[in-house]
């Protein structure tokens, strides 16, 4: 059989295909936009529920934490209930937590912030796993697919924030819709609950893979992509605001990041699906975001969309990568959800450290020079991390039946 047939639960049933890749792409559109929707609403929120600039950043950076301390809980869930009715659990938590963010009482607020952060970490870990077990001869297209519709989610949030603003002069509405989307998904995946081969395993084992130096790489690969996409989202606006550029400028600059990252994000998963290894990938990606801090760091008044453009492709294609790594590493879909769930765990935790870090070297320099070469660092660090993670070899879990 062609590799570019439908193999796995789906062979010789297009319907039911067709539905399986719209529902793993609507849920992948509901992981990101909740969140960054907030970002260009904050003086109307902070108006309306009468809060401090400090305490509109627990909307952003408690989601995090609930990504790296719910992750590792994820294989646990798979041992219990199908991957199925977790996503479907999962997107029904997306929208109540959601609806409490539109609430009045910012103690509530929190609550629903809580909420929408521990769903949408169980599906960052779980989608990856159901995409090999979906999907087992096109884990490199679908994970394309998913990464782009995963950054196109978070555009969407961001671009319609204001205008669905002005047009129903309140902040609640672009809120609310991501309030209605995860309802919407529901209806695709509940007839996934019929595919058969995907459900908790009939002899569930506990997969440890904290022992394993190839899941240590992909987890320190993860980790610190996620540290310099973090760090870049936040400050990459400031810096260029104070080395001169106009705010439209820097707007247009910042927005580059995820513009251009999304053709990376669909071609870098497929090439690394027909890769011996990946080497090659882990570093033209090294390459393209050393060479964007850099040109930000010494000569950001240059060229600096043509700095934001390289950082993008470093973001993209590394985020891409990591995703990669769950499925081409992994036997299983117990292993990938297993090395998902550590590789995010750990990661996001470095993820919430990068803005914290590049904003307190910046305090106590005055300039952003030591904060943009700490990145350049990293990145080394980052390349050695793929550069392991790339070798063309499967994690090897500790395993317990249970």
């Amino acid at each position: 059989m062609s590799s570019s047939l439908p193999t796995g639960p789906f062979v010789g049933r297009p319907v039911i295909t067709a539905l399986a890749i719209i529902a793993l792409m609507l849920a992948a559109a509901n992981l990101r936009g909740g969140l960054v929707v907030v970002g260009p609403l904050v003086t109307e929120i902070r108006h309306s529920l009468q809060i401090s600039a400090s305490a509109f950043s627990l909307l952003t950076t408690l989601p995090l934490l609930c990504f790296a301390v719910m992750s590792i809980c994820v294989p646990w869930l798979t041992r219990r209930w199908a991957p199925q009715w977790i996503t479907i659990v999962g997107l029904m938590v997306i929208s109540l937590g959601v609806g409490f963010r539109l609430l009045d009482n910012f103690a509530l607020v929190l609550v629903g912030t809580l909420l929408l952060g521990c769903a949408i970490a169980v599906l960052n870990v779980l989608i990856p796993g159901l995409v090999k077990a979906f999907f087992p001869r096109q884990v490199g297209l679908m994970t394309g697919l998913y990464s782009v519709t995963l950054s196109l989610g978070a555009g969407l949030g961001v671009y319609l924030a204001i205008p669905l603003l002005e047009q129903f002069d309140s902040w609640r509405y672009p809120v609310a819709m991501w309030a209605i989307l995860p309802v919407i998904c529901l209806l695709f995946w509940l007839p996934m609950l019929k595919v058969k081969g995907v459900g908790r395993p009939a002899n569930p084992t506990r997969i440890s893979l904290w022992r394993d130096k190839i899941a240590w790489a992909i987890t320190f690969y993860m980790g610190l992509q996620s540290f310099y996409f973090y760090s870049m989202a936040t400050w990459l606006p400031k810096i260029l605001l104070e080395n001169g550029l106009d705010a439209h400028q820097a707007g247009t600059a910042t927005a580059l990041i995820n513009l251009v990252s999304i053709p990376f994000n669909l071609f870098v998963p497929i090439l690394a699906a027909k890769m011996a290894n990946q080497r090659l990938l882990v570093v033209g990606t090294f390459v393209v975001s050393f060479v964007g801090i850099a040109g930000v760091c010494w000569q950001p008044m240059a060229v600096p969309m043509l700095w934001a453009s390289f950082i993008g492709m470093g973001c993209g294609g590394a985020l891409s990568l990591a995703l990669s790594f769950f499925v081409l590493r992994a036997e299983n879909t117990a292993q990938a959800t297993a090395l998902s769930a550590m590789a995010q765990s750990i990661g996001y935790l470095l993820a919430a450290l990068g803005p914290v870090s590049l904003g307190l070297l910046r305090d106590i320099s005055g300039h952003w020079q030591w904060a943009l070469i700490l990145l350049l660092v990293l990145q080394l660090a980052q390349l050695a991390s793929g550069w392991l993670a790339a070798k063309p070899i499967k994690v090897r879990p500790d395993q317990e039946i249970l």
